[in-house]
């Protein structure tokens, strides 16, 4: 009983939000789902497929060894990237995400070449750099061995830490940036601009970094509502413009992301984590077409034309609120929402521990049909 009764007994003390979803949902989405979106969108942007699929499994992956980092986006990574190698330009990427030949900066003598003026030493005798009289930043995020010491991280999982390899490069890039301790709140422009800064004290090349982010996360949300017109793609695409903001209990609004309440049904706060909840992420979304929700999911479907579960996804069009309910036939049971993205997708803020992501319509189990309203 309190399984089923949780959310609903949220929304009477607090009128706020419905957004957790039962216990007995599907835990094993995977990062995937978000991941063919985003590749198929940045295919616009010429990332090669092999190098963005390290970008996204780096940006959901970074909490494992920064927990209190927010805000970490494949698009961060892939504007570091481009910067510092171009994607790799030139080079070759096998599957399992070596970089070869390796790449190689000038060597850090102060010369002036490649823009070094201060002596580098040599720290790693040769091992990354294949210089063991100099130093050479390294790989596709162009790593100073000594930090790659550091913070190198093993994100193929095959037992070796390596500054050639796209995801070993790319999930340590993304726990420099995050910082130390606990961690930085990238969602704030300033606190991604110190990050950007800290890989590289210049001004231009903070400038350089951040205008790459920006329009690999338009080109992107464009990208994946293709062929989609009117106030569905501009829903769509303020809500995919979201994906790896982190799930926050209450958070959201028709403003933007937002720190939550404290508690869900399972003692999960959003006190401290600016981002969305399921209903949040819906309200902020369709603000952006011109169109006001209520706050709850459950309210929320009883907004424009109702699609019923019975009539199946097919009667679904991008853009539409998608429902889910611990009984499918009955809107005060609804308990989540999303917002379908076509071919059997939605855009989701699914619960706690996880980001705005794209997932199949089937991550749960309770489909409650949709609405349309507009």
């Amino acid at each position: 009983m309190k399984r089923k009764m949780g959310c609903l007994g949220m929304v009477l003390f607090f009128a706020l939000v419905c957004c957790a979803g039962p216990l007995t949902m599907s835990m094993s989405a995977s990062s995937g789902s978000g991941g063919t979106a985003a590749n198929a969108a940045a295919a616009a942007a010429d990332i090669p497929a092999r190098m963005l699929t390290a970008y996204i499994a780096a940006a959901e992956s970074v909490r494992s060894y920064r927990a209190g980092c927010r805000g970490m986006q494949w698009q961060i990574l892939a504007g570091i990237a481009k910067v510092e190698s171009g994607h790799a330009a030139g080079r070759t990427v096998s599957s399992d995400g070596d970089v070869r030949p390796r790449i190689l900066g000038p060597r850090l003598d102060g010369s002036g070449a490649g823009g070094n003026t201060t002596p580098v030493p040599d720290t790693d005798h040769g091992r990354w750099d294949s210089d063991p009289d100099g130093e050479r930043a390294v790989g596709p995020f162009q790593f100073l061995p000594a930090t790659f010491r550091t913070v190198g991280k093993d994100g193929n999982s095959d037992g070796v830490k390596d500054p050639h390899n796209v995801d070993d490069a790319a999930l340590s890039a993304a726990v420099y940036l995050c910082g130390s301790g606990r961690g930085r709140d990238l969602t704030q422009r300033q606190q991604l601009k110190t990050a950007i800064r800290s890989y590289n004290h210049s001004r231009a090349y903070v400038a350089d970094v951040m205008g790459w982010i920006s329009r690999y996360r338009t080109t992107s949300s464009a990208a994946s509502v293709k062929g989609v017109t009117g106030k569905a793609r501009t829903l769509l695409a303020a809500a995919l413009s979201q994906r790896g903001m982190p799930y926050s209990w209450g958070g959201g609004s028709a403003n933007g992301p937002s720190y939550g309440i404290c508690c869900s049904p399972g003692g999960s706060s959003g006190e401290h984590i600016r981002g969305f909840d399921c209903s949040g992420l819906t309200s902020y979304a369709y603000a952006q077409a011109g169109i006001t929700l209520p706050r709850t999911a459950a309210a929320q479907a009883g907004v424009g034309r109702r699609i019923p579960a019975a009539a199946g996804m097919k009667a679904l069009r991008p853009g539409d609120l998608v429902f889910f309910g611990y009984v499918p036939t009955a809107d005060g049971t609804i308990h989540h929402v999303g917002i379908y993205l076509g071919n059997d997708k939605m855009i989701n803020a699914l619960r706690p521990g996880t980001t705005v992501r794209v997932d199949p319509v089937s991550v749960m189990s309770d489909y409650a049909g949709g609405a349309r309203p507009w």
